[in-house]
């Protein structure tokens, strides 16, 4: 998993954590089952066994259903455009587990252990409910979740690069492009170097080479690539020749590519 796609789940999370709606539904909703006792619960269990049962009940199965309703409404965005939709098929995958959780709470509270048929038996039992909950969940709180996933969402402008930006910089934090001066190997990293400061992205080097576009450069060693207005002169340095940046940067020129940087940069002055 990423780290937008964490960003997101968490931020949608504390969103149902601190919100007084979902909060009333949930205890609406359990207060409902301890009233009404369904499934024999009502026969076999004292007040306060039932109420706590069915409290345990629903906050299992609820957080389990809402965990992959919210996957299932942050990875579908691309292909599904409404949230119910999202969250329905979210919440129907998560029958399974919830069958076995089921199982697991009955084994504590009456000591029998689901086996694997009982275990698919609750989970298709565990269908409607979970959609009635999704349903429930919805209502009381859709128009927050569409808050929250549009803030989640970048503007267009910020999605596609200008025509005249390389790709790469699409990759970088906002305050961070800027005109691109080098890039280099920092173990499984490419270091982005630009005029407004320099950034670690986790990105093969010769893909980020690739997402240069027309960006005027060289590559000048296996780990450097270089931008052209930013090489300052050719230096030797003990047989070696090495290319100083602007910024005094010195950055060293491999045998493979010593006669593409003469040929590029043969108007500077090589200095020992």
């Amino acid at each position: 998993m990423n780290q937008p796609f964490l960003s997101s789940t968490l931020r949608e999370l504390q969103l149902f954590t601190r919100s007084w709606r979902f909060w009333t539904t949930f205890a609406l909703v359990v207060l409902l089952f301890v009233v009404t006792g369904p499934y024999g619960t009502f026969e076999r269990m004292t007040l306060g066994i039932r109420l706590g049962y069915w409290l345990i009940v629903h906050a299992v199965t609820w957080s389990i259903a809402i965990c992959f309703a919210l996957m299932a409404e942050i990875l579908l965005r691309r292909h599904l455009n409404h949230t119910l939709a999202r969250m329905t098929i979210g919440s129907l995958v998560a029958a399974l587990p919830i069958g076995f959780a089921l199982g697991a709470i009955d084994f504590a509270f009456f000591g029998h252990w689901t086996n694997m048929g009982n275990g698919f038996h609750r989970a298709l039992f565990a269908l409607p409910l979970c959609a009635l909950f999704c349903l429930l969940t919805y209502m009381a709180m859709h128009r927050q979740i569409a808050e929250v996933s549009a803030s989640a969402l970048p503007p267009a402008s910020a999605l596609a690069p200008a025509a005249s930006e390389p790709e790469i910089l699409t990759r970088l934090k906002p305050q961070n492009r800027g005109a691109i001066l080098r890039l280099s190997v920092e173990d499984h990293y490419t270091d982005v170097v630009t005029s407004r400061g320099h950034e670690l992205i986790l990105l093969r080097f010769a893909d980020a080479l690739k997402e240069l576009g027309a960006t005027p450069g060289l590559q000048v060693h296996r780990s450097h690539w270089v931008a052209d207005a930013h090489v300052e002169r050719l230096k030797r340095d003990g047989g070696r020749l090495v290319l100083v940046m602007k910024d005094g940067t010195e950055i060293p020129v491999s045998r493979t590519y010593a006669d593409a940087v003469r040929a590029r940069f043969d108007e500077l002055p090589a200095r020992s």
